[in-house]
């Protein structure tokens, strides 16, 4: 059997207008919160993909986790040297994906990103369990390295130069992006790839909505 026979049927639950917030985030943060009740034990239900693009247009995507969604918009960290920290400075532009296949949903997030204040990076990072903040301090995200034993040789002197797991800073190259959506796709798989998509787009302060074809 090749990948052109693969056959799936997408048997979700019906989503029409009425089922609807007019607040495009209220209805990604219910989802999410649906996700989240449904399928917590089997995925990450926050893990999504964080597509960017450099100073030349040439795309790149990868998985990321969301770390924060309020009115402001989607929110996640990472190393500010890293590939997509790199590109996000460029072209301070990101779409974002959220796909949950055992309930066929996805959403799809597009907009500006603005860095997010250094309050919010620490009190993130403080968060973190301590081996992995000290992970922010061994790992410069995306550069070559000559070995796994490289990176842990790091860790082990991370470990003695932060002994105390209370007293672990933020790296100063480690920080977070918002994205503040112009656009927002909820899609529902249905049967016979008839599928339910509705697209807001940011008019000015307002937000309009319409249904697209599957």
């Amino acid at each position: 059997m090749g990948l052109a026979d693969l056959r799936r049927t997408y048997d979700g639950t019906p989503l029409t207008e009425a089922d609807l917030h007019d607040d495009p985030l209220v209805q990604v943060a219910r989802w999410v919160a649906e996700a989240r009740d449904e399928l917590e034990k089997a995925t990450e239900v926050n893990a999504m993909a964080v597509a960017t693009a450099d100073a030349r247009g040439r795309p790149s995507v990868r998985i990321a986790l969301l770390k924060d969604l309020d009115e402001r918009g989607l929110t996640f960290f990472t190393n500010l040297d890293s590939r997509k920290g790199r590109e996000l400075r460029e072209n301070p532009y990101c779409a974002l994906a959220l796909h949950w296949q055992p309930i066929y949903r996805q959403i799809r997030v597009s907009g500006p990103c603005v860095e997010v204040d250094r309050d919010e990076v620490d009190a993130y990072f403080a968060s973190r369990p301590a081996d992995s903040r000290r992970g922010a301090w061994a790992s410069e995200q995306s550069a070559p390295i000559a070995s796994r034993e490289a990176i842990e040789q790091r860790m082990e002197e991370l470990g003695a130069r932060f002994p105390d797991d209370d007293a672990i800073p933020t790296p100063t190259n480690w920080g977070g992006f918002r994205v503040e959506p112009d656009e927002i796709e909820l899609w529902q798989g249905r049967p016979d790839r008839l599928h339910d998509r509705f697209l807001w787009t940011r008019e000015g302060g307002a937000w309009k909505r319409e249904r697209l074809q599957p």
